[in-house]
């Protein structure tokens, strides 16, 4: 099982378990709360036969990484995304980050470089600053972050069975594009996780990425679901869009905040298009 060590906790080593699959140009996967680097599995296998070079991990306290009591911070995360190219040695990689993993994409370029970065891919993301305050009037009321924290206090195992609920929009897409299956499944995953891992993130959900993303200078794809009901595309995708100069933002109707897997072909498509675009084409803008 790959891992590497990204620091210590007490006598322990604190590790991220990733997976490294073929050859060609490296694309990074980044997952959401509160699935693993198991979510990617679409995107996976499609990048893969394109010819890329794909590697998936699971962030801190998620997944089969280690599930240390702190670090959930983005300038943390980031450091340990930064560790994970430095380990691979990873050169020219794009960085592709669905929904929590968007604030890795956002932030690791401005906190440490861009030197094996060469693009950047926002998927349902929770850029640019989900928090609502009085110069951020787009954002999400703090009750609704404080309505998540207690869900998660209080019975986090059946909170998770709503929110995967509305995270595949399961009451039109179910039976259709997501099975039962596949939200048990999701389930299995979430509540694996570290209670305190979950209950930490959200705080760094409401991170102001708006000066991360105005500073961006890499071709950058920005994705959203019209139908997100986690992280709306008027508050995220439309808005991330306009902060990055110079992006390409691909809106797919009727899509969920989920969607790498209801909408896994129009997300690869997208994918697939951008990485294959000359870095001067206006097939990047």
């Amino acid at each position: 099982m790959p891992r590497i060590s990204v620091g210590k906790e007490n006598a322990g080593s604190i590790e991220l378990h990733y997976e490294d699959h073929g050859a060609g140009k490296p694309v990074v996967l980044i997952h959401g709360w509160p699935l693993s680097g198991k979510s990617w599995e679409k995107q996976t296998i499609a990048l893969v036969a394109a010819g890329y070079r794909v590697i998936t991990y699971d962030r801190r306290g998620f997944g089969e990484s280690s599930k240390p009591w702190s670090g959930y911070d983005y300038d943390t995360l980031a450091s340990d995304l930064d560790h994970l190219l430095a380990k691979l040695d990873l050169r020219e990689a794009a960085l592709v980050g669905f929904s929590m993993g968007g604030g890795e994409v956002a932030r690791l370029p401005a906190k440490f470089g861009t030197k094996r970065v060469s693009r950047l891919a926002f998927v349902s993301a929770v850029t640019p600053c989900l928090l609502q305050s009085a110069d951020n009037p787009e954002g999400v009321d703090l009750a609704v972050f404080d309505s998540i924290r207690a869900g998660l206090a209080a019975d986090r195992y059946a909170f998770l069975a709503g929110f995967l609920a509305n995270f595949f929009n399961f009451d039109v897409l179910g039976g259709t594009r997501v099975s039962d299956e596949l939200v048990r499944a999701s389930w299995h995953v979430g509540v694996s996780s570290s209670p305190k891992a979950m209950y930490d993130c959200v705080a760094a959900w409401g991170t102001d990425f708006r000066a991360d993303l105005a500073g961006i200078a890499l071709p950058t794809l920005v994705v959203h679901g019209d139908a997100d009901r986690i992280v709306p595309a008027e508050v995220s995708g439309r808005r991330t869009h306009v902060l990055v100069k110079g992006s390409r933002y691909v809106e797919i109707p009727g899509a969920p905040h989920g969607l790498n897997w209801t909408h896994a072909e129009e997300l690869n498509k997208a994918l697939l298009e951008f990485l294959a675009a000359p870095v001067e084409s206006s097939a990047l803008r």
